[in-house]
């Protein structure tokens, strides 16, 4: 028997790796543009930690978002979030790949528990997620380092939405 139909383990379809910028597709960098644009957008007045996510849709719409901070922190909502919310409000529920920009010096920085959980709602596949640091007023680099994973990768043992037949 299977373990991963016997513990509900999601076996990862993307290898995850360590790739650099310029040997990215266009629509990946694209992906990434989004990010950072929407990471010059955050509101983090409490941590001034920016972070910018965009998600790909089916159809190659482009959702992206940031993280907005608030001073009692629990209602803090984080960049992932903030774009798939975006384009779940829009009717967009399906999608075929993310990006994460945030600046950590020497670690890159993913997607927290939550937004793992909840960008594994939208995954009923494996999907890539590129995950990568951009600095304010820095150019992104072609010699810049990519970490390419997927969703799978991040929650091998998340919760998985049960849906009526």
């Amino acid at each position: 028997m299977d373990i991963y139909q016997v513990t509900g383990l999601r076996k990862p379809e993307i290898v995850e790796r360590i790739e650099k910028y310029n040997d990215l597709d266009e629509p990946t960098k694209e992906l990434i543009q989004a990010a950072i644009a929407a990471k010059g957008r955050a509101y983090v007045q409490y941590s001034n930690f920016p972070v910018g996510a965009a998600f790909r849709a089916k159809d190659n719409r482009i959702f992206s978002g940031c993280n907005i901070e608030s001073a009692s922190f629990t209602p803090t909502t984080c960049a992932e979030r903030t774009a798939l919310c975006k384009a779940v409000s829009e009717g967009y529920t399906e999608f075929v790949a993310g990006a994460v920009v945030a600046y950590q010096e020497n670690a890159f920085t993913t997607p927290c528990g939550v937004c793992r959980q909840f960008i594994m709602e939208f995954a009923p596949n494996d999907i890539p997620l590129f995950i990568t640091k951009s600095q304010p007023n820095v150019e992104k680099s072609n010699d810049d380092f990519v970490l390419a994973t997927s969703i799978y990768n991040l929650l091998p043992h998340g919760f998985r939405t049960y849906k009526k037949n």
